[in-house]
């Protein structure tokens, strides 16, 4: 007796339709978990992909229709031609990473510890501890006063010693700290703007040529002095030699930098810092007016954090 034979029409016709359900339940299911695993590519599959000896067109292909998070150093380039990877495919790869790709395909996170996930643009601090990593966003404090250090000896002297000029900034302890005496650091620029730019403003300096910044090089590592209530660093100095602005030389704490994703670059000292209070100031040659300091006058922007290992 054939299958079905001797059952009613009406019972056939329901467990045909229970089938059709079923089957419709497995291919969403199955759609569903397609969708979930959609790869986001990064320089390890753009790797695997080109030893699996797919063409140069394939992988571009592959690269142009995936969300990706690719590490594009001057390193991650040379390790990328080592591996094979050819130079239209890493061209490929850095045209990908210039168009935002990655920004607009991962969600933007104020505070992720992954430094490949997008962030406002800004100045970061990576906190470790007890509690899990995160990214701390350092506001720039604004210094609207100075003084001057030095005076006597500078009259006494006749102007052979130096008359100091110090940046002024209020409380004696910044509101990021770190428990680590050589904490990391992230600069996040805004590639549109060239700058270190946040919402509101054009960027985090006053208008002039100060607004394009493009390098953590660009910045000054300070330690300030506490004094009475105030922290304050010298921004300048003046004597029969003549005057200068900025940073000194000899004030200034030495730091690497690498950039580890279009606009996005990490920073670290080059020494353990001692227990204390620091911050970047945007460095200006003598005589320009905008930016940190202009003819002697308040108005430094100073990103200020703490040590406190």
């Amino acid at each position: 007796m054939g299958a079905g034979m001797g059952m009613p029409a009406w019972f056939q016709g329901v467990d045909m339709k229970r089938g059709i359900f079923a089957v419709g339940l497995c291919l969403a299911a199955c759609i569903a978990t397609v969708a979930a695993r959609a790869e986001t590519l990064d320089n390890d599959s753009v790797v695997a992909l080109v030893s699996a000896g797919l063409g140069d067109e394939a992988v571009i292909a592959k690269i142009k229709a995936s969300p990706a998070r690719y590490r594009l150093s001057t390193e991650d380039l040379i390790a990328l031609k080592k591996n094979g990877v050819s130079g239209p495919v890493i061209a490929a790869m850095i045209e990908a990473g210039s168009q935002g790709i990655t920004s607009a395909k991962a969600a933007m996170s104020a505070d992720s510890p992954d430094p490949l996930v997008p962030h406002p643009s800004g100045i970061y601090m990576l906190v470790e501890g007890a509690e899990p990593a995160r990214m701390a966003r350092i506001d720039p404090t604004i210094s609207n006063q100075s003084k001057t250090g030095g005076i006597l000896g500078y009259a006494f002297t006749g102007g052979i010693a130096s008359l100091s000029i110090k940046a002024v900034i209020p409380n004696v302890s910044a509101r990021i700290a770190s428990g680590k005496a050589r904490p990391t650091f992230y600069f996040y620029f805004d590639e549109a703007n060239r700058s270190l730019s946040q919402a509101g403003a054009p960027s985090l300096w006053l208008a002039g040529p100060a607004a394009a910044i493009t390098s953590p090089n660009e910045f000054s590592l300070i330690q300030f002095d506490v004094k009475k209530g105030r922290r304050e660093t010298r921004v300048g100095s003046m004597n029969l030699g003549g005057a200068k602005s900025g940073v000194m030389d000899k004030d200034r704490i030495a730091f690497d930098y690498e950039q580890v994703a279009p606009g996005v670059f990490k920073v670290m000292p080059k020494a353990d810092l001692g227990a204390g209070e620091y911050g970047f100031l945007y460095s200006v040659s003598a005589g320009s007016g905008p930016g940190m300091w202009g003819g002697g006058t308040g108005g430094a922007r100073i990103f200020d954090f703490a040590v406190r290992p």
